[in-house]
């Protein structure tokens, strides 16, 4: 991947500098690390170092922890698309006998299982996974916590349950499966189980004294799929875009477009923050945009991965130690200072290729009621169906090739769009999952279902 400081402004690459900066330096950070990618590569690259001359670059590795667990649901995701299984299967039907197998792979991929956040025993991330060498040892006698499906509980325990399943079902180790799939066709060449040179170590600074000390960098053994990996800038930076994009090589557009469709049901302080999970990825909401990717961390080690798919812009933030600058803070601030300063250039309209004149028929306005609407017939095929004043359900639809149209999103994700016609084949109303569409409100001549009073629309005398 070529790395151009010049694809930015002066001034926005300045921007990205001083913000780095003042995270390294008020964070107290050993090092820091960052990327910026816009219109599918790397486009900025940034360090600060406590170290004079000594700055990483985007090939340097640092621990990434949980954002190991997004590489996870990827290789779930492939085995749903293949239909080796189904995210609503009880984990029993593949991998029985763990004492949790009525959860559903759904919701131990958006973290709802209601399975435990850590795992017992010694503090599994300051200790050799030798000491968890099964699934047992990493569940414990009392793996579950809530009712499954009811509330959104971050639980590294169950992301090892779902690096053990993909390990039953494709007959090999979670970390080969990944390499296979995933590193080698994405070209992740520095993304590593283990550190391979160059790597930094990873630090604790002291809250009180401007000291440090390093920090156990320990095989996580049957948890590494929560949170094992190594990876730089540069790697994350080409992550990035196929989480933004999709990549048929690896998985579609619309899987990874599913994977960061909100999931799991949001407390109460997690609505007000705008803040909820997919599936292995984050999402929260800024200044009105999604933002998606996911945070890390283990002992010594920082890193954050935030995507704007709006603004076209994805931050990488990686840092060696365990506590002080809040990364996320810094990927969301990255993203805006590109987002603002050098917004998206939107790509040409463009016209239809081939004009349809049953499906143009469709367009313009309609009414639900007293509500307007709009119809659009879009360049991509779709029909965009939306009020035209205040807010109000609307959506994209896709042609079923029947002359039908199935919602893509929203209140009407799934839903059939039937346009009906009368006898003598001229459009009579749109059937949208059982409401009727008409041309006029109330349209006397349409089939309303409850009827129109015949004496029709009147004042109040």
């Amino acid at each position: 991947m070529t790395t151009s400081q010049d694809a930015l402004l002066p001034g926005t690459q300045r921007a990205l500098l001083h913000r780095i900066a003042v995270a390294q330096s008020e964070g107290r950070a050993p090092s820091l690390v960052a990327a910026v990618v816009r219109g599918g590569q790397a486009v900025w690259h940034g360090a600060r170092s406590s170290v004079d001359g000594h700055a990483p670059d985007e090939n340097v590795q640092y621990r990434i922890g949980s954002i190991t667990k997004t590489f996870t649901a990827v290789l779930v995701m492939r085995l749903r698309d293949e239909g080796v299984l189904d995210l609503g299967d009880p984990l029993d039907k593949h991998l029985p006998g763990t004492g949790v197998g009525e959860a559903t792979i759904t919701e131990l991929l958006a973290h709802t299982s209601g399975v435990a956040a850590e795992s017992p025993g010694p503090w599994w991330e300051r200790t050799p996974g030798s000491l968890r060498p099964e699934l047992a040892d990493v569940l414990g006698e009392q793996p579950l916590l809530h009712p499954a499906g009811r509330l959104h509980h971050y639980s590294n325990t169950g992301y090892t349950l779902l690096g053990a399943l993909v390990e039953e079902l494709r007959g090999a180790p979670w970390e080969e499966v990944l390499r296979r799939e995933i590193l080698e066709p994405l070209g992740l060449h520095r993304t590593t189980p283990q550190p391979e040179a160059p790597y930094a170590g990873g630090w604790a600074v002291h809250p009180w004294a401007d000291a440090l000390l390093p920090e156990p960098m320990e095989d996580l053994g049957r948890m590494a799929s929560a949170g094992q990996l190594w990876s730089t800038t540069g790697d994350l930076a080409k992550f990035a875009v196929f989480l933004a994009r999709g990549d048929e090589r690896v998985l579609g557009a619309e899987s990874v477009r599913e994977m960061r469709t909100p999931a799991a049901p949001a407390e109460a302080p997690d609505v007000v923050d705008g803040v909820t999970y997919g599936l292995g990825m984050q999402l929260h909401a800024r200044g009105g945009h999604l933002l998606f990717g996911h945070s890390g961390s283990l002992p010594g080690f920082l890193a954050n991965l935030t995507i704007s798919l709006e603004d076209d812009v994805a931050a990488v933030v990686l840092a060696n130690c365990t506590s002080g600058p809040s990364l996320g803070a810094v990927g969301d601030d990255l993203v805006r200072i590109v987002a603002e300063a050098e917004p998206r250039i939107p790509e040409p309209w463009r016209p239809l290729r081939e004009v349809d004149p049953a499906v143009l028929e469709l367009a313009g306005q309609w009414y639900w009621g007293t509500g307007a609407f709009g119809l659009r017939v879009t360049a991509d095929g779709h029909i965009s169906l939306g009020p035209l004043t205040g807010g109000g359900r609307g959506s994209r639809f896709r042609p079923n090739g029947d002359g039908t149209w199935t919602g893509l999103e929203d209140y009407y994700a799934g839903e059939l769009l039937r346009p009906v016609r009368r006898p003598d084949g001229a459009l009579s109303h749109l059937d949208l999952g059982s409401f009727v569409f008409t041309r006029q409100p109330y349209d006397p001549d349409a089939p309303v279902p409850g009827g129109v009073d015949p004496q029709g629309w009147r004042g109040i005398k």
